[in-house]
């Protein structure tokens, strides 16, 4: 399916019905829109199919409606409670994914307005509790991209700075390289109404409410998220793909990213991530890049470490036999500075 995550079919979606399917966890891992790296992170596909059931069942709990099922073990499905080891399968409903039609360097996106339910949402929904250095917010308000007015902010944000209250921002989700857009935008390819538009808000805000005062109880600060919808087959909103993982959010954690930005932040210093930068987004970009280095096994074990203590942890379960997040931590700010 992806660079990180495969996906079994047991039963197409058709128009007017939804499909089954399972997600299989990979411990492959992607940054900077490359696609599949070198390495594997060993129980990372486990820690956020975990985390990721354990955020869907509390979104249930609080009447949102999602893609889940359940998780799969030893073929059957539980609920995260039932299962007894690390599992690295999802249960999941399937909608139909409609990609819209490429003509020359533009996207068509008829086919959204056309078709009535049962389908990916073609967006990207994401909430800012915080910049945190490295946000793309700093780059795009340098490159006047967006204004501090579409981002609700009445001054110029610093690195870091917590944000009195949540920012969302879109982007689109099925083009060849996601891109920001304005909400105007993403209204008009989605074929969105005003209140479809504005409930997907919503539960944005309550999505991020909650995986914020989870991890809040652990120590964790939830600094950003992407939220990704679809409609089922009678055109209700339904959350899909993953949630609340460190790979859907930004975490941080005593005054470091747990996320996927401490892989980003040790390729920012090689030779490989300054090519990176001077081709992206040239035709066959990937090709010119060349293959990336692998990481040092003693960050590739910290960041393995990372993932399994944060299910650990956020769950409130012990389900992999690894220190504490704290200490876990610590090795990792050694490491990368």
């Amino acid at each position: 399916m992806g660079s990180v995550k495969d996906l079994i079919v047991i039963k197409e979606p058709k128009t007017d019905e939804l499909g089954l399917g399972r997600f299989v966890f990979s411990d492959r891992y992607s940054v900077f829109d490359y696609g599949r790296m070198p390495d594997e992170i060993k129980g990372k596909g486990a820690s956020l199919c975990l985390i990721s059931a354990f955020f869907f069942e509390k979104l249930e709990d609080e009447g949102i409606k999602t893609h889940y099922v359940g998780l799969v073990e030893n073929g059957r499905v539980k609920r995260f409670d039932e299962i007894e080891e690390p599992t690295n399968i999802m249960e999941i409903k399937l909608v139909r994914v409609l990609k819209p039609e490429k003509r020359n360097e533009h996207y068509d996106y008829t086919i959204f307005k056309r078709e009535k339910a049962n389908f990916l949402i073609p967006l990207e929904i994401i909430y800012r509790n915080a910049l945190p250095e490295g946000s793309s917010v700093f780059r795009r308000l340098e490159r006047g991209e967006i204004t501090l007015e579409q981002l609700g902010l009445d001054h110029y944000p610093k690195p870091n700075e917590r944000l009195e209250k949540p920012i969302l921002d879109v982007s689109t989700k099925l083009e060849d390289r996601d891109r920001y857009i304005s909400w105007d935008e993403a209204k008009d390819i989605s074929g969105l109404s005003d209140e479809e538009l504005e409930k997907i808000k919503n539960i944005t805000l309550k999505i991020d409410e909650i995986i914020t005062k989870e991890v809040k109880k652990v120590g964790i600060t939830n600094d950003d998220g992407k939220i990704e919808f679809a409609f089922d087959d009678g055109r209700n909103l339904m959350v899909v793909d993953a949630v609340g993982t460190p790979d859907e959010c930004r975490f941080s954690f005593e005054g470091i990213q747990i996320s996927k930005e401490v892989l980003r932040k040790w390729y920012r210093k090689t030779a490989w991530f300054k090519k990176l930068e001077e081709v992206k987004g040239k035709p066959n970009w990937r090709e010119m890049v060349g293959e990336p280095p692998k990481l040092p096994e003693d960050l590739l074990r910290a960041v393995s470490d990372m993932y399994k203590a944060c299910c650990n942890e956020i769950t409130g379960r012990k389900l992999f036999d690894v220190e504490s997040l704290k200490d876990v931590v610590k090795r990792l700010k050694e490491l990368i500075g």
